[in-house]
């Protein structure tokens, strides 16, 4: 079986499953947060009465992380609603953006006890937070009702987005009936090249096969290549199935996946391996080597350009952040390309989770960013990358053209209708960012 047939019969409690099976998994995570969170509240109420509670509430975490940092109450509201679902069910993986004055308890794997946890609890874009905290583990099933919750596929788990009402019956049950997918191989030989980013192999990607060549499959990325990649690639590249069309994007652990786990959760688990033989309905080698830096263009992820082709598309701004371009690597890697030099259009900079905000201002690139004309916040969140309310930072309200570190480039993500939006590595959208059109970042490094 593939990785995502094995981890799907174990959670269904069947020795095998193969392509098109319907089974009823066992969830071990559901996450959600402040745009659907409230709806999936108002369906587990409806569906199991109104004093309801959910199956597990150790086994969900609701991260606000869209809908914050804004003056909109409609917003506002939503998180509100989160707040009080938290308390009346007990949730204990809850991430608010307010401090808790009466603290909270958080297991410390050091002490091997919980701890009492006082001030600022934020957690930042949920699904860079689910990696951060421990929530992320080889093996498992996590559900999210966020599309691009197939990044944590990067840990070798089955991983993948739902809709409100499957989630409000995962509240109630801890179960899902899901259809297992077929599963296409993408073995990936060599190492990256000097300029070249995970940003770019899943561009390449999803140029190759079109953003509706994954529909409903697995993304299985295996070989050396995937190996040399850090936790960090993996998950820019597990994020982005989705825009194939992906029902899931996973990579096998290996020491490295265990090490980043294990520094973060003292939480057993079973992880699952590649068998020898697998069947898949797809199955191509990509030599890492061989890539360069690689656009997508408007109006969607699949319509790949290389950047050194795209010299004549003039910009208005740039953007770095999300859950797939918000990491610290990211922004050192964007550092690496602007670094002594100054900006020449609008560039709006917005760190993942507040422990990216620190690290960036203990180690200076955040003032070397700033120092180059970089707009920085320090309200990490997913901003402007799904253009939400109309005061948030960056957002844009006419029609412009952005080079952005994000994840999905069709008609009205970033704000404005009428806008285009070019995705590429954050040393591309560095580079663009100096010249104020589309650049290869080879020409500064």
């Amino acid at each position: 079986m593939t990785l995502t047939e094995k981890i799907l019969a174990r959670a269904a409690g069947k020795q095998s499953v193969q392509p098109g099976d319907n089974v009823w998994a066992n969830v071990d995570v559901l996450m959600t947060h402040d745009v659907c969170g409230p709806g999936t509240i108002g369906v587990f109420h409806r569906e199991f009465g109104k004093h309801a509670k959910v199956w597990d509430p150790e086994k969900i975490v609701i991260i606000p992380d869209h809908y914050i940092f804004t003056a909109d109450q409609k917003c506002n509201r939503n998180v509100d609603i989160l707040r009080e679902f938290v308390r009346d069910q007990g949730i204990k993986h809850f991430y608010d953006v307010i401090d808790d004055p009466n603290g909270r308890w958080v297991f410390d794997p050091v002490k091997g006890n919980y701890q009492r946890q006082y001030g600022a609890r934020y957690a930042g874009v949920c699904h860079t937070a689910l990696a951060a905290h421990g929530h992320t583990r080889p093996g498992e099933v996590l559900l999210g009702t966020d599309s691009h919750t197939c990044m944590a596929g990067a840990f070798g788990e089955f991983a993948t987005g739902i809709g409100n009402t499957d989630a409000g019956f995962v509240f109630g049950t801890g179960k899902l009936l899901l259809k297992v997918p077929e599963t296409m191989r993408f073995w990936l030989e060599g190492q990256l090249q000097k300029g070249v980013m995970a940003k770019d192999v899943i561009l390449h990607v999803i140029g190759a096969i079109g953003f509706d060549g994954a529909t409903y499959r697995a993304m299985q990325f295996e070989g050396p290549g995937a190996h040399s990649l850090s936790m960090d690639d993996r998950m820019t590249i597990a994020n982005m199935a989705i825009e194939a069309g992906g029902k899931n994007g996973i990579f096998e652990p290996d020491d490295q996946t265990f090490a980043y786990v294990n520094a973060r959760t003292n939480k057993s688990y079973d992880p699952a391996f590649c068998d020898k033989q697998q069947q898949f309905v797809y199955d191509k080698l990509f030599d890492l080597a061989a890539l360069e830096p690689t656009v997508a263009c408007h109006p969607n992820p699949g319509n790949r350009k290389l950047a050194k082709q795209c010299g004549d598309i003039a910009l208005d701004r740039a953007y770095i952040g999300s859950c797939t371009g918000g990491k610290t690597s990211d922004f050192v890697a964007f550092a690496e390309v602007v670094r002594g030099r100054q900006v020449k259009i609008p560039v709006f900079g917005v760190p993942a989770t507040p422990e990216v905000l620190h690290e960036l201002q203990a180690s200076g690139v955040w003032q070397m960013l700033v120092a180059a004309g970089v707009q920085m916040t320090e309200n990490p969140g997913c901003a402007a990358c799904l253009g939400g309310p109309s005061d948030t930072f960056g957002r844009m309200d006419k029609p412009q053209k952005c080079i952005s570190a994000t994840n999905r480039n069709f008609p009205g993500r970033m704000g404005h209708p009428d806008s285009q939006v070019f995705l590429a590595s954050p040393m591309t959208v560095a580079a663009s960012a100096l010249t104020g059109k589309i650049t290869d970042p080879r020409e500064f490094l």
